[in-house]
């Protein structure tokens, strides 16, 4: 099938449906966010009922984005919730680890599914998949959809769309950042967006807790193969002496990337169940996506995730192992 077929294959299934389930990933970051809501802004244009089902809590920064609360799954939710609903959409993943509870709930639903996505990893979650692994983020997919349907982009779903593609860009410093990235970004701006508005509340709003969080974790900061590696790491008592959430670690391990000799960075989270939360970033050099995957995790080249387990000398060793070969190969 083509990709001209696959967009007309998902706009068949929009237009013939009414009422319509958006899911994403568990810890929702911008894109996420930003799919979610612009496809429910979207879908609303179209006349169908949508309902947005988050699997973990919401960043406070991205609160902004939705006009009315989004659902949360609960442990009640059974194949019956599924019953108002005749298409499930599933956006920036395809992945079943990234949707715990819900991915049971999938395996005895008969309601069509589209994903639309733009990582490697899939489990072929959907009917229908719209996934470009070459995009810079789901959202771009989204948009390219928007387009091939001839739909229009109004300033409640070009806002959206414009968060989902500026923060998996890194507020396009990233090196997924393309030609394609800005002409969509200036097309979404010609609707009328505040950039620098959109820009103050995702990265200039932290809570005083998110700002000490950040700090305690600058303070773990250590440095390996000459400066290559930098590892951070936050445990759970961090959390309780700044009152942090667990969702204000989003975004953080990018500080040490400061430092002009870091080219990976992990950052080792202890969770309540006593894993450790990993996540990796890298400028190009060593594919932070193998290592997340020899652990059950994924990602991209640059940006990746996966879970180990404790303590986190224990995750620091296992990540660093990895590393440690991948660097040695560049010299």
């Amino acid at each position: 099938m083509t990709i001209k077929d696959k967009f007309n294959s998902a706009i068949k299934l929009i237009n013939q449906s009414q009422c319509i389930l958006i899911v994403t990933h568990t810890r929702p970051d911008g894109d996420a966010c930003g799919c979610v809501v612009a496809l429910s802004e979207l879908f609303s244009q179209l006349g169908k009922k949508t309902e947005i089902l988050l699997l973990s809590d919401l960043p406070q920064w991205y609160s902004f984005l939705f006009n009315n609360p989004p659902t949360f799954f609960s442990e009640n939710f059974s194949t019956d919730t599924l019953n108002p609903f005749d298409l499930i959409v599933i956006t920036d993943t395809n992945s079943k680890a990234q949707l715990p509870g819900f991915a049971d709930l999938l395996e005895k639903n008969k309601k069509p599914v589209l994903v639309i996505d733009h990582h490697i990893t899939s489990d072929g979650l959907g009917d229908v998949e719209l996934v470009d692994t070459s995009a810079a983020a789901a959202g771009l997919v989204v948009f390219d959809l928007i387009k091939s349907a001839g739909w229009n982009i109004s300033e409640k779903v070009a806002r959206p769309l414009f968060v989902a593609i500026s923060t998996d860009t890194g507020w396009f410093r990233f090196t997924n950042t393309n030609s394609l990235v800005h002409r969509a970004c200036a097309e979404l701006l010609d609707v009328g967006l505040n950039s620098s508005e959109i820009y103050h509340i995702l990265y200039q709003s932290f809570s005083l807790p998110r700002f000490k969080l950040m700090i305690t974790m600058l303070n773990s900061l250590e440095l390996h193969f000459n400066g290559r590696l930098a590892t951070q790491f936050l445990r759970r008592k961090d959390f309780e002496q700044t009152s942090a959430l667990d969702t204000d670690t989003e975004n953080l391990i990018d500080e040490c990337q400061r430092i002009s000799s870091v080219e990976t960075a992990a950052l080792f989270i202890e969770l309540k169940d006593g894993r450790i939360r990993c996540s990796l970033r890298s400028r190009g050099v060593v594919d932070v996506r193998k290592i997340a995957q020899s652990f059950g995790g994924g990602g991209h080249p640059q940006a990746a995730g996966t879970y180990l387990p404790g303590p986190i000398e224990n995750a620091k060793q296992l990540i660093l192992g990895l590393a440690a070969q991948q660097l040695s190969q560049t010299g």
